[in-house]
């Protein structure tokens, strides 16, 4: 059984324990917060290279005491040279869609170095900061010396093998043989390792405006990419002010578009306006999956390219909307849910340094192993988060060059009123909402534990990880008599195989209270861990 893990002087969480560990140690040395982070998201780029790498995208969100949240948007748009007519000549339309793998996947920038970087900018006015080598040291000698393949590497390789066995860069680099790795056997990542190396020289911008941009540019159009080095050198992450939602004892924060973080910040507010008083019964789960619905309906018709939106997201978190959509809740059946959601894979993590400074953080390749090419003289595996574009001219994510594209990536911060702060999230695409709605109600209405809070059993509206089924799945945790009750209110309920499914994401959180206790928790889904000092 996990327990809560507690701490005063700095806390880390992650979905694998090596990340936790490197953060840790970054905040032994007197590092901050974001500085952890940054030593966190390099190692599990190497750690747990078929959820995340440095070929995605990022997104932070960090605070400080006494100032409002920071939000960094490091998610990268479409290549210039990307066009619906582009990929018509290469003999896709509308119908079929952009390739789900290989080269003409990998359509969109990778952001997430440039995240990095305005982060670490934000913390150079906090102080004395530690040099990027020393940020960067636990990546690079997990990426020479090899990591222990996880058991969930090991069974989303041999899942996908038939997609991605034969991309380029992908056998040579995640597989043995042309088999799947044992768990536990050693992945050795050198050219990675030789890349992230370079970066404590260079630089983290010399990935958009330098040595390494030119690398990477030359082998993704070798590949027969649409990204050309151009495409790097007009890249900038950017700081941004996150959407907020009011509940009735605190603030939640989270990203703005492109992400669906909308979505998170609607359910709660939604769900906090049902009434429900008693965790873990019908109504606490009916009432959250039927708020995610209201959710989700309003980003579909809303969240897109910042630039381009058709309605401003803030105006579906405002009381008389939230007021407006719980009314038309059902408390005692199901809306029919005939839903195509997105897939997704991703890493969340968190970190809470001794000054009270607090990063929840996200970072992907999309789907696992993202696009599956490696790229042959860096190392780098890239995302394939473009092909969340539409070829149809008349979809609201239709593709354009130098588009954002729709991110489902979207990490979440509560400050309450009693002075606690909260960071929490998850991986796991159309997943990352309800669970997030899970794990704060669970805590912060109904007074459970933490790491309970993370524990307890969990459900899914929709399809993430490859599965077809767009009902409510739940883990097989879930009294019987609450199952029943669920499918008589017209939900269509699929009870899993696992007790903890990989299905359900892996969360995490870490709570600060005014006294300056830190609690801590990880998902046991995953291989992940909470370390502090």
């Amino acid at each position: 059984m996990q327990h809560t893990t507690r701490a005063y002087g700095g806390m880390t969480v992650a979905p694998h324990h090596l990340a936790a560990q490197a953060g840790r140690d970054i905040l032994r040395e007197g590092g901050n917060a974001v500085e952890a982070m940054v030593a966190m998201a390099s190692t599990i780029a190497v750690a747990y290279p078929h959820m995340n790498g440095i070929g995605g995208d990022g997104f932070w969100l960090i605070h400080e005491p006494g100032k409002p949240p920071l939000a960094i948007d490091a998610s990268g748009p479409a290549a210039g040279l990307a066009t619906r007519t582009f990929y018509a000549e290469q003999g896709y339309d509308a119908a079929q869609g952009i390739p789900t793998r290989g080269p003409l996947a990998a359509l969109t920038v990778a952001g997430t170095l440039g995240g990095w970087q305005v982060a670490l900018d934000q913390a150079a006015a906090w102080g004395p900061t530690l040099p990027l080598s020393r940020l960067l040291e636990a990546a690079i000698g997990h990426g020479r010396e090899g990591v222990a393949v996880s058991d969930s590497q090991t069974t989303l390789t041999a899942k996908h093998l038939a997609a991605l066995g034969a991309t380029p860069g992908f056998a040579e680099t995640y597989l043995d043989a042309g088999q799947p790795p044992a768990t536990g056997s050693r992945l050795r990542q050198s050219r990675l390792a030789d890349t992230l190396e370079h970066l404590t020289r260079a630089g983290l911008d010399d990935a958009y405006r330098g040595e390494l941009a030119a690398s990477m540019a030359a082998d993704l159009e070798a590949l027969g990419s649409p990204l050309r080095r151009d495409d790097f050198n007009r890249y900038h992450a950017r700081a941004v002010t996150p959407l907020e939602v009011r509940l009735k004892d605190a603030r939640v924060f989270n990203l703005p578009p492109p992400t669906q973080g909308l979505a998170t910040l609607m359910t709660l507010g939604v769900f906090e306006r049902l009434g429900v008083s008693e965790g873990e019964g019908f109504a606490h789960l009916h009432g959250l999956v039927e708020a995610t619905k209201r959710a989700f309906m309003a980003r579909d018709t809303t969240v897109t390219d910042p630039g381009r939106l058709p309605k401003d997201p803030t105006s579906w978190l405002t009381p008389e909307a939230l007021d407006r959509e719980a009314a038309r809740v059902d408390a005692e059946r199901a809306l029919p849910w005939p839903y195509e959601p997105a897939e997704g894979d991703t890493i969340w993590m968190a970190t809470a340094d001794h000054q009270g400074r607090m990063v929840s953080f996200i970072q992907s390749v999309y789907w696992e192993f993202g696009s599956g090419i490696v790229l042959p003289q860096s190392g780098v595996m890239w995302q394939n988060r473009g092909i969340s574009f539409s070829l149809d001219p008349q979809a609201l994510q239709t593709l354009e060059p130098y588009r954002q594209p729709f991110h489902t990536l979207n990490p979440s911060l509560a400050r309450f009123d009693d002075g606690r702060v909260m960071s929490f999230g998850t991986m796991g695409g159309e997943g990352q909402p309800q669970t997030q709605a899970a794990i704060y109600s669970r805590y912060a209405h109904f007074g459970e534990d933490l790491q309970q809070a993370i524990s307890a059993p969990r459900w899914l509206l929709g399809r993430t990880w490859g599965e077809a089924s767009t009902g409510l799945k739940l883990e097989n945790r879930f009294p019987a008599p609450l199952v029943e009750a669920l499918k008589a209110a017209g939900h269509d309920v699929t009870v899993l195989n696992e007790a903890f499914s990989d299905t359900m994401g892996h969360a995490g959180a870490i709570v600060r209270h005014p006294d300056g206790l830190l609690e801590g928790a990880h998902d046991p889904r995953s291989d992940g861990g909470a370390a502090s000092l």
